[in-house]
């Protein structure tokens, strides 16, 4: 095989398409043994409001597993010849675990109270507006869980700063922030139509698209923040 033959194997279109392709299966079975414990009892759990806070609980090893496949996909190569998702799952996933778990478990915490207060809206008695007012706060939360959760995989910052910066992107960043709304959506709709399996399976889709809708974010915090 020639220099120039060798040069171009692993480069072209196609390798990049399995290099790609590859890199995603391989993320998203690691996402599921990383979340396996939590993932499986939620599968199992009956939609009972009773159980909100449970799902919660079952919900937690999901934010590690989701930086970590974030990590590995940022640092992804489209070399065919030199890939190793699996090393950078592990190093995200090491790297980041008590930066993320910071965020996601307040987060995760914060949303069991909100989910608890609406399927018992009835018995409280409060005004109709109330609802709106919770799904409008949970949906902001969400948001900006997903922007935290990005800015805490990619970057090292504490988790005061990680709080700010999540918090000041969701206004600074308004394409970004439209975009993950449109994704929480489908995934949300998703879950409704079918089950939790089916947004579980597609993990690693949905993190490539928060992914994607953040580098507007991702590189402003990098040329403006860490330089």
């Amino acid at each position: 095989m020639s220099d120039a033959t060798a040069g171009r194997f692993g480069t072209g279109p196609l390798s990049r398409v399995a290099a790609l392709v590859y890199t995603l299966l391989v993320v998203e079975l690691l996402f599921l043994v990383t979340a396996a414990p939590g993932l499986a009892a939620l599968v199992l759990l009956d939609r009972d409001a009773s159980n909100i806070p449970l799902a919660a609980l079952c919900a937690l090893p999901a934010g590690p597993a989701l930086s970590a496949a974030l990590y590995a996909l940022r640092h992804r190569r489209s070399d065919l010849t030199d890939l190793r998702p699996a090393a950078a799952f592990w190093r995200g996933y090491r790297g980041n675990v008590a930066g993320v778990m910071k965020i996601w478990a307040p987060w995760l915490a914060g949303l069991a109270v909100v989910g608890t207060n609406l399927a018992n809206f009835a018995a409280a008695g409060v005004p109709g507006w109330w609802a709106v007012l919770l799904v409008a706060v949970a949906v902001a939360a969400a948001l900006w869980a997903a922007a935290a959760l990005v800015i805490t995989s990619l970057f090292a910052f504490r988790a005061a700063d990680v709080v700010r910066l999540a918090s000041y992107s969701l206004v600074r960043f308004p394409g970004v922030t439209v975009s993950n709304l449109c994704l929480l959506v489908v995934a949300a709709g998703l879950t409704l139509v079918a089950t939790e399996a089916a947004v579980t399976l597609l993990a690693v889709v949905f993190a490539a698209a928060l992914l994607r809708n953040s580098r507007p974010m991702i590189d402003e915090i990098r040329e403006r923040f860490t330089a």
